[in-house]
Order: C-alpha cells, then sequence, then structure tokens
C-alpha cells in the first residue's frame, strides 16, 4: 500500500462556476481534470442516508502541490456555517499553499486587494508564512517552500498540506501518523503564539504538532504533488465545535482532504487495524467508479475529530482528451510518470 501525496482538497462552495473563476486568477488552480454534474449515491454515511446531486470541479496549479476539488450540491441549497469557524474548531480549519517566494505572493495578493489577515509572520519551525480569507469565508495560509514542479507565472503553488483542528492530539495521531505516514515530529509546542494572533480565536493557548513525512513518495504524479505535510491544532482553553455540526458533507468549507494512493485493499484492511474502517468504498460496490472522463476507486475514513480523509486510486486519466489520449494505470503501472508527460497538463489550462 502506497499513499503518493495529495491530491486534492475539497473546497465546498455556494456557486461552483463563480469560486472556480475566483481560485483560477488569484490562486492560479486553472488546469482542469474533470468537470463533472452527477450524483453522489456512494456517500450516504456523510449525507444524511441520501444521495445527493452535486457539481465538482477538479484543477490542479502546474507549479505543483494538490489540487482544489471545488463542489456545489445542486439538489439542495448549500448550507453555509452559522456561527463562523475560529481556529482550533473540529476539522479542516486551514488550507495551506505552497510559495517559493512569500514576500512576492503577499504584496501581490496585497495589490489585488485580497483579504490579508496580518503581515509575513514565522512558523515555530522557522517557515515564512501569511494568511488570508478568501470571499467564502474559507481560511488559507501562504507557506514559503522552496520545490516548485514547473516554473509559471504564479505567485503560488498547490495544496501543500491543511491545519486541522482536533479534541485530542495524541488520538488523532491514529490517523494522521499510522494511517497516513506522516512519521516525523517538525514541532510540538504549546503556548499562545504570535503568528496565529490575527486568525480568528487564534489568541487562546494552543498545542500545536507539525507532522511530516520521511519517505518518498513514487507514485504516478508524486513529482507533481511533491511534499506535504499536516499541522494539527488543540485549543487548551476554549471549548471547540465541529465544523460540520448540522450540515452534511459538500456544504460550504473545507469538505475532505484527499490522498493519491495505490492498492486500496490493503489500505482497507490497514485502516481496519486501526480503528477508523471505510465509511465509504466504492470498491466494494463496482469495479471502478466513473469521474466524467477519468475512472478509479475511491473510500473515506472519519479522523477522530471528525475530518473527512479521501482516498483516490487512479485507474484512467484523459490526458489529451480530443487526441483520444488517455492513461491506463491498470496497464502501465504506478511507477512514476516522466516530466515531461506530466507537464502537457498545461495544455488542460482554462483561462
Amino acid at each position: 500500500m502506497k499513499i503518493n501525496g495529495i491530491q486534492q482538497l475539497g473546497v465546498g462552495v455556494e456557486d461552483v462556476h463563480e469560486a472556480w473563476k475566483w481560485y483560477r486568477k488569484h490562486f492560479s488552480m486553472d488546469i482542469l481534470m474533470f468537470d463533472e454534474e452527477a450524483e453522489a449515491k456512494l456517500m450516504l454515511a456523510h449525507t444524511d442516508g441520501k444521495p445527493r446531486a452535486r457539481h465538482a470541479i477538479l484543477a490542479l496549479n502546474m507549479e505543483g502541490g494538490g489540487g482544489f476539488e471545488i463542489w456545489q450540491h445542486t439538489d439542495k441549497k448549500p448550507s453555509p456555517i452559522a456561527i463562523p469557524i475560529v481556529l482550533g474548531d473540529f476539522g479542516i480549519n486551514i488550507g495551506v499553499l505552497k510559495t517559493d517566494n512569500v514576500d512576492k505572493a503577499y504584496h501581490t495578493y496585497k495589490e489585488s486587494g485580497l483579504n490579508l489577515l496580518g503581515e509575513i509572520r514565522t512558523a515555530p519551525g522557522g517557515d515564512k508564512h501569511f494568511f488570508l480569507k478568501d470571499p467564502y469565508d474559507n481560511l488559507w495560509e501562504v507557506k514559503e517552500h522552496p520545490v516548485v514542479f514547473s516554473k509559471e507565472t504564479s505567485v503560488n503553488g498547490g495544496v501543500f498540506g491543511t491545519i486541522i483542528g482536533v479534541a485530542d492530539i495524541d488520538s488523532s495521531l491514529a490517523v494522521y501518523r499510522d494511517i497516513l505516514g506522516f512519521d516525523q515530529i517538525a514541532y510540538d509546542e504549546t503556548g499562545v503564539f504570535e503568528d496565529f494572533s490575527e486568525i480568528p480565536g487564534g489568541n487562546q493557548e494552543f498545542r500545536r504538532v507539525l507532522l511530516q513525512h520521511s519517505d518518498v513518495k513514487n507514485g504516478a504524479f508524486s513529482t507533481l504533488f511533491g511534499k506535504s505535510e499536516i499541522e494539527l491544532v488543540q485549543v487548551l482553553n476554549g471549548t471547540p465545535k465541529s465544523i460540520y455540526e448540522g450540515r452534511i458533507w459538500g456544504d460550504p468549507g473545507f469538505i475532505h482532504l484527499c490522498y493519491d494512493m495505490n492498492d486500496m485493499d490493503a489500505l482497507r484492511e490497514k485502516a481496519l487495524n486501526f480503528g477508523h474502517p471505510f465509511t465509504v468504498d466504492s470498491a466494494r460496490a463496482m469495479d471502478t467508479f466513473d469521474m466524467g472522463d477519468a475512472a478509479g476507486n475511491f473510500a473515506y475514513i472519519q479522523a477522530p475529530e471528525g475530518t473527512l480523509i479521501e482516498f483516490v486510486e487512479t485507474h484512467k486519466i484523459p490526458l489529451i482528451k480530443k487526441l483520444g489520449w488517455y492513461i491506463d494505470f491498470r496497464k502501465r503501472g504506478n511507477h512514476p510518470l516522466p516530466n515531461w508527460i506530466l507537464k502537457l497538463f498545461r495544455f488542460k489550462r482554462v483561462k
């Protein structure tokens, strides 16, 4: 069983077209992998037991990192969070984007009129970063990381990780360390942190643990996805709430964190052994799940604090659809794709 990197961060929105336009313009999430309207029939464990019609767009950034799955309910009115999220609430609090030039990214966003939350700060591990809020009330951390897959005009790359609010860090490590393989602790600190001071709820006392992975990923898309990390934050002097209490998967906000992987059968057994059985398992329902022009299997587990983690085993993707050029990984295998093939994704760019 291999986990190859973050494929995408799910972002629930009220208007998928308007949101993708904003994310293309400001975050360069402009490489279209699929755009599909369908019914989510297998997510019943997280949609109040009902199939839900939805519109989903998967988009990537050519500088590397994970993509966005921009997701909108279409058979019901999306239900935004009633009480604003504060840092430490249970679930995905903040999406993390990488940049190889944090100062340039900050000033570009400032000139564009984005809602920046304070100045560039230094995290406990020494990395420079800053925070912003998008028009849909999602919080983002932009963090300096030197590795770029393909240097573009963008000031940021794709998803580098997330900041997740948990009830008990030690309990949540069963998912993030033992199942996902984030086996290195970059820091484990407790206190009131200056770099959180201008985030809603950031003036509380936290334990924060930054998790990284020691292995070198070697799946088909690993060169594009690159390294990733997860930061767990636990409030020590407050009363956090669940981000999705009273709402369902797909409603506005960060809905899941998705990993590209191989060998779903081995992962199913491993997750069960660590006490987190699959809550959704497409491989048990069908041989391969059709995602528009792409196909594969997917599964979900739920972390102790409620965060949904998705796993996708890709079977087929279109490379150049007009030429009928697809890659079938069941025939090819899942060793790294050559960079020249990955760079062909730029022909999927939507301006």
